[in-house]
């Protein structure tokens, strides 16, 4: 058998058409099939209209791309009205030939079946709208207006391939709004079949809290994203975060970032945490954790780096109030923009829109740092494994771009080493700050579960809040255990009252050694004084003795040379 080898390379692609929406081009792997039909169905007042129209407006904007957008349903005033609060100035681009608005009037009571039923005349109109200003990008809103009074099928199929065929002769990229039927994708159920590229539009509502999802049901001749993402409709337009698309592929750091508190630094290493890694501090209520937060925003700020802080228990102001009874003041940085804090109650979103909105918030603000304080209140919002699932994909997307991510978490008594969730797996390093009850006294310990990628200490601090900020001091290891607060200065009071005693009595003995050395050696000159009398008393006798030896010696010679007895000698 012969094998067939096939260039890939030589294989052509299908060109895509970029719809400049946040997201939505990553989701469809570089856009809209470029000359094709899409069709956008979904539910009322999930975002079809807004989505074409920003189709529209994107392409003429950013992609010298003028558009024609014929609408069914609303006017052409209506819709430059209502599209003007995101920014988009309709008027003006139809003044530059940039769009065409065209609003087609069909009341459904006034269609009667009789005859053959044809576009021809859409078709004219429409013709005449895109050589008007030679647009590239076309918008039908909404398809069900224009056959609503139809109910002959085979009239309706025929009529749908014959528009989108239309379509695809004049080498426009279109868009098709739809309205969602009942078990099926669009009301007729026929509009998804004939599309090159089908997206659903979702308005979620769950625990009474809205999320709207969009998915891509179809995309002939391209690869595309297959599940369901979150989008944000705001006074910018419509983003999307593909959050399944993120991996871990992200390059990581080897510079370091200190914590604002220096003790805590030298704990971790001498140098603070990795630059984009992630930071989780755990601990029951009132034990420090926000402090720690806004020491290492202050910190961040004051190398000239941005902070995003979101806080989800306090505002901005009550933060900041806070935070300069321990000697932290955040209101210059906020004045400067380098810190931003984004206060709100997490049930104001669900936790899809949270992410969005994150994702959204750091693309605009560009941090070095985000805060999120605490992570446990997102689970009024989700289950474990969804805020867990949603915590993971924020994370990657932090790393990827180099963000150091600082998360607090709520803990309760009896589960200090567990979080609330189980996302300590996801953390680079772990903090943890506990209740010591000791003597009747309530006081604060810190140490580190674990860090990654450094040596640091096993030691537990104790965790003090002051007026001139965080310390971390030793606390007392002795035989009643760890001593914290009043009981370790106390035990160090009598520590310190032991060494003074202590060091008074080797004082005196080092008194009582001096006098007796002087004692002694005063004996010593007395006796090397007697003994050097008896010595020369001894010297005397002895030069005396000497001296009578030589006085005899001669006394005997001269009486030997008186008798002459040297001569008798032999």
């Amino acid at each position: 058998m012969t094998e067939v080898k096939i260039n890939l390379n030589s294989l052509e692609c299908l060109p895509k058409c970029q719809t400049g929406i946040r997201g939505l081009d990553e989701i469809t792997d570089g856009g809209l099939p470029k000359g094709r039909p899409t069709l956008v169905c979904g539910t009322a007042g999930c975002g079809k209209t807004l989505l074409a129209m920003e189709f529209l407006v994107r392409g003429a904007v950013q992609y010298n791309e003028p558009g024609v957008f014929m609408s069914f349903e609303e006017s052409s005033e209506e819709l430059v009205q209502n599209v003007a609060s995101l920014g988009f100035d309709l008027n003006d681009l139809a003044a530059r030939k940039k769009m065409f608005l065209d609003y087609v009037r069909i009341e459904r009571s006034e269609i009667e079946e009789t005859g053959e039923y044809d576009l021809e005349g859409l078709f004219i109109r429409l013709n005449h709208a895109i050589d008007s200003i030679g647009a590239k990008r076309v918008v039908l809103d909404t398809i069900e207006s224009l056959f609503g009074g139809l109910s002959n099928e085979s009239i309706l199929r025929a009529e749908l391939r014959r528009l989108f065929r239309w379509l695809k002769a004049k080498g426009v990229t279109a868009i098709i709004t739809g309205e969602k039927g009942e078990g099926t994708l669009t009301r007729h159920g026929l509009e998804e079949y004939v599309s090159d590229c089908v997206i659903l539009l979702d308005n979620r509502v769950e625990g009474q809290i809205s999320t709207r999802r969009l998915r891509i049901v179809k995309y002939r001749g391209s690869s595309h994203g297959t599940n369901e993402y979150p989008f944000l409709i705001d006074e910018q337009g419509m983003s999307v975060l593909p959050i399944t698309s993120l991996g871990l592929q992200h390059d990581v750091s080897t510079e370091r970032i200190s914590s604002g508190i220096p003790r805590l630094d030298t704990m971790l290493g001498g140098e603070g945490y990795y630059c984009g890694s992630s930071v989780l501090v755990s601990g029951t209520a009132g034990t420090g954790k926000t402090s720690i937060s806004a020491s290492f925003a202050n910190a961040a700020c004051s190398r000239g780096e941005r902070c995003l802080y979101f806080a989800f228990e306090e505002s901005s102001d009550q933060l900041t109030r806070n935070m300069r009874s321990i000697g932290i003041d955040l209101e210059p940085w906020i004045k400067q923009g380098l810190l931003d804090i984004y206060a709100v109650r997490p049930t104001i979103y669900g936790l899809e829109m949270h992410l969005v909105k994150m994702y959204k918030m750091v693309r605009e603000f560009k941090p070095k740092v985000v805060i999120i304080d605490p992570v446990t209140n997102l689970i009024a919002i989700g289950s474990d494994t969804e805020v867990k699932s949603m915590l993971s994909r924020l994370i990657d997307f932090l790393k990827a771009n180099q963000i150091t991510a600082f998360f607090t978490n709520l803990s309760h008594g009896g589960t200090t080493e567990q979080t609330e969730f189980g996302i300590s797996s996801l953390m680079d390093t772990w903090l943890l700050l506990r209740d010591i009850e000791i003597g009747g006294e309530h006081n604060r310990g810190l140490y580190i579960l674990k860090s990654r990628g450094m040596a640091h200490s096993n030691q537990i601090r104790e965790f003090l809040l002051t007026d001139k900020g965080i310390d971390l001091v030793d606390v007392y290891l002795g035989p009643a255990g760890v001593l914290t607060g009043s009981a370790r200065a106390a035990q160090e009071a009598q520590e310190k009252s032991s060494e003074t005693l202590r060091l008074e009595e080797i004082e005196r003995k080092k008194r009582g050694l001096e006098r007796k050395s002087k004692s002694l050696e005063m004996q010593i000159t007395a006796l090397r004084s007697e003994f050097e009398a008896a010595q020369e008393e001894v010297n005397k006798l002895t030069r005396q003795e000497e001296m009578q030896e030589a006085t005899l010696s001669r006394v005997r010679a001269e009486m030997e040379r008186l008798r002459k007895s040297d001569a008798n000698r032999s």
